[in-house]
């Protein structure tokens, strides 16, 4: 086989193990790493790019928020450190938010891949922190300065010595060294493995070059791409929404501009930044805005940049969707999130079968303190409201959309904290109704058994403006966080003493279509389940017992 020309058999199998390649560079991330955040969770994302910097697989397992953020930090680490500068064993780092992911709390990791002396690929990992100092992972900062350690451009390994001072400064400011250093180590780990695997692949199918490869791949994704745009009907679409922001209401606006095979977004008219830590850097919005126009129009075609090519996104400077220093963006999913949800409704009319009603979205909150040994931590507790429903199918309960985090079990998390989740449980007629009812939240109830006191730094939404139903699906509940049963700040700081409760009751995803059109056996179904209490089945959906 040469290495300039393939055809549809070799590219396919090639393209799959490149896939697969990834995915075995996020298992040695996984079972490497410190943090639940990454091997529970997977808040995290694995990247090969070609020697232009071109992405050309991503990781099976990984979230949407990190969609096309690896090759713009690719172009800015190169810009640092030039491609014919770099040596076998050097490892360059970056947790800066407008370079990487739009929060301090992920690092970026790269490693270029030699072969025969010169360049042929580049492996980049991403992972959420355990910590990074600061006020730590939260809303209630003011300035980026507040959330933690940012570090710029640098390297943590030249030629495979490493840099003793920068993992000094790590260590120093942030609450558990060894747990973040062990995550940053995983992610040294997993980029070696990578560089190792794809030298293998390139010996098993004869390449010693993979730009042509490269070519080949991004080119068969952008026309498959290009194919399913040209299904959409040519037109300008808008939304508007209202969301929470920290101390008001804050407004996000879309157009999209569909014309034969290319899509352009615009979030022209957003509000503007405010003084808590839910700005988004614009980094995100691309991503969130790449992520609603795949999954609604081609979601089996892999990441790379062939699929993102006909897709452009911009929104002004300084809105909060491109947010500039020294906004903070610690909570920017807790902002971020909604350009999904926005853009799904600006297609509604042009795409009606495809849509999702709103989901309930997930819910992370920041657990800072001591466990009964004395012990410190600093981690997050993930769960999820209702998922969104969607033509033909209901939501299902307490499953995250846009993103995909996965939960921490309660024996790890208990075991991790010392603190006690007493109960969860689903919460019934928290689904909006319609002919497909929306996904169920929960109740999570925790106790603090540390012993001392917890901090609480809370990220929540849907607090005030519930998922939105469509064509006549009724809207979620909302999200409510309370402390010994008192309401407090979903985005604020606290202190929970020892023995107090904290409950998180989570939002319900919204339905799809006319409540009245519901199947009478999925009525009663939800009914015998507790899903839909009796009062609502018979006035909302008119079923009768």
């Amino acid at each position: 086989m040469t290495n300039q020309t393939f055809d549809a058999v070799s590219l396919s199998i090639m393209w799959d193990r490149l896939v697969s390649l990834t995915d075995e560079i996020v298992s040695t991330l996984v079972r490497s790493s410190f943090s639940t955040i990454v091997y529970e969770s997977y808040d995290l994302s694995v990247v090969v790019l070609d020697a232009e910097a071109n992405s050309i697989a991503q990781g099976t397992f990984g979230i949407p928020a990190f969609i096309g953020s690896a090759p713009v930090t690719l172009r800015h680490m190169l810009k640092r450190f030039p491609a014919e500068t770099l040596k076998p064993g050097d490892i360059v780092v970056t947790n800066d938010p407008w370079l990487g992911t739009g929060h301090l709390f992920d690092i970026t990791m790269m490693r270029p891949v030699f072969r025969k002396g010169r360049i042929v690929a580049y492996t980049i990992s991403i992972t959420h922190l355990p910590d990074i100092g600061g006020t730590g992972f939260g809303s209630a900062a003011t300035e980026i300065y507040q959330e933690g350690l940012r570090i710029p451009i640098c390297k943590l390994y030249d030629a495979g010595k490493p840099n003793e001072l920068l993992i000094d400064i790590i260590r120093t400011n942030v609450r558990v060294p060894e747990q973040t250093m062990g995550d940053v180590m995983a992610n040294v780990s997993c980029n070696e493995v990578g560089g190792r695997e794809i030298n293998a692949f390139m010996d098993e199918y004869g390449l010693e070059d993979l730009m042509p490869l490269s070519r080949a791949i991004r080119g068969q994704s952008e026309t498959a791409m290009r194919a399913k745009l040209r299904e959409l009907k040519d037109g300008t679409y808008r939304n508007r929404i209202k969301l929470e922001g920290f101390d008001g209401p804050v407004e996000f606006a879309v157009r999209v501009d569909v014309a034969g095979d290319n899509v352009a977004f615009d979030f022209d008219g957003t509000s503007g930044c405010v003084r808590a830590g839910v700005n988004v850097p614009f980094c995100y919005t691309n991503a969130m805005a790449l992520h609603a126009i795949k999954s609604l129009t081609l979601p089996s075609i892999p990441n790379n940049a062939g699929s993102q090519a006909p897709i452009t996104v911009s929104a002004p400077v300084g809105c909060i969707l491109n947010a500039q220093p020294p906004f903070p963006t610690g909570g920017r999913h807790a902002m971020g999130h909604f350009v999904t949800p926005l853009v799904y409704g600006a297609l509604a009319d042009a795409i009606p079968s495809e849509v999702q009603a709103d989901s309930g979205m997930m819910n992370l909150i920041n657990f800072q303190g001591s466990r009964r040994d004395g012990r410190a931590f600093s981690t997050l507790y993930f769960a999820s409201g209702g998922y969104g429903a969607l033509n033909g199918l209901d939501g299902w309960s307490t499953l995250p959309h846009p993103s995909n985090m996965a939960v921490v079990p309660v024996e790890v998390w208990e075991t991790l904290t010392h603190t006690t989740v007493e109960r969860k449980e689903l919460r019934t007629d928290s689904g909006g109704t319609g002919r497909w009812r929306g996904g169920l939240g929960q109740e999570v109830v925790l106790r603090n058994d540390t012993g001392h006191p917890l901090t609480i730094l809370g990220m929540g939404n849907r607090t005030q403006f519930p998922a939105k139903g469509v064509f006549d699906g009724g809207d979620g509940t909302l999200r409510v966080h309370a402390v010994e049963g008192k309401p407090v700040h979903a985005k604020g700081r606290l202190e929970v003493a020892p023995g107090q409760r904290i409950t998180v009751t989570e939002a319900g995803g919204a339905g799809y279509g006319n409540p009245r059109e519901r199947d009478r056996q999925a009525v009663a179904f939800d009914v015998a389940n507790g899903f839909v209490s009796r009062e609502v089945a018979q006035k909302v959906y008119g079923w009768q017992e």
